[in-house]
């Protein structure tokens, strides 16, 4: 099984309702890790211009549906929960890419809550958060972390 990841459509399970309001234990452990420093697992997702300027893509990383945004027409790219808890709906990688204050943000296309793409707080009711996680873009292409052990969980 060769490691990397599957564009996602829809699908998977939607978080634990408690998850969806707060910070993702995911996302939480991705940080610890790069904080503690241990070497995060980066799995290589697409191509960069496979993801059109100020828009998204989801992806399916180690069971989890991701939003995988690229904000303007740079190399700016972001990867946080695709599951919206407003809708109950895996759309996010779907919403309206822009800005707020100068803040990436990204509006969700069914109820339109505006989450910030560099914290996953929604600017619009600060109580709900999505995991964000680390992304990044090396030779042309788009790597995300999901902890130390993304590779070996990532879906093939």
């Amino acid at each position: 099984m060769s490691v990397g990841a599957h564009m996602a459509g829809s699908g998977g399970e939607p978080p634990d309702r408690d998850k969806a309001a707060g910070a993702s234990p995911g996302a939480t452990d991705a940080g610890a890790a790069a904080a503690d420093g241990a070497a995060l697992a980066w799995v290589d997702v697409c191509a960069l211009d496979d993801v059109w300027p100020s828009s998204g893509v989801a992806a399916l990383l180690g069971g989890k549906q991701i939003a995988i945004v690229r904000f303007g027409d740079g190399d700016q790219v972001y990867a946080l929960a695709n599951f919206d808890p407003f809708s109950d709906a895996f759309v996010i990688a779907r919403g309206i890419v822009g800005d707020r204050a100068g803040r990436p943000k990204i509006a969700s296309p069914i109820y339109k809550q505006n989450f910030d793409l560099e914290t996953g707080v929604c600017l619009d009711d600060p109580n709900v958060v999505l995991a964000t996680y680390p992304a990044r873009v090396r030779g042309g292409r788009i790597e995300v972390a999901l902890g130390p052990d993304a590779a070996g969980s990532a879906s093939s």
